[in-house]
């Protein structure tokens, strides 16, 4: 059993570029193949997320955070606003283990990134 989370994206482009700059996404699949896009899956590390080229109220406050365990929360940091997304501070160590930056990608979606210390 995977779980897939799917982004739902007004913006597909700079969501895709966003990941792709920060988390080193790659593109495995989009259907459909030819013309205008409206699903895309994207490979980071050994999980996928899947893009959604829709129409979406990004207004509306997000019910959902990805957390993305990464190497070296400090590295990815510089990498996010000039990517398109927005950092809410620096990183912080949380009594559990783990270093947690918080940031949005560019559609205001929230990203946890975490690093296990």
């Amino acid at each position: 059993m995977a779980i897939q989370p799917i982004i739902i994206t007004p913006n597909l482009g700079s969501v895709q570029a966003f990941y792709e700059q920060v988390l080193g996404a790659v593109e495995v699949a989009r259907y459909p193949e030819d013309g205008p896009v409206f699903y895309k899956t994207l490979q980071i590390g050994d999980a996928e997320l899947g893009l959604v080229a829709e129409g979406a109220d990004t207004s509306v406050p997000p019910r959902i955070t990805l957390s993305i365990d990464v190497a070296d929360v400090n590295a990815l940091l510089p990498l996010v606003e000039p990517a398109g997304g927005r950092v809410l501070g620096p990183s912080n160590d949380m009594p559990w283990g783990q270093r947690v930056a918080h940031v949005f990608d560019p559609d205001g979606n929230p990203v946890n990134l975490t690093q296990s210390l």
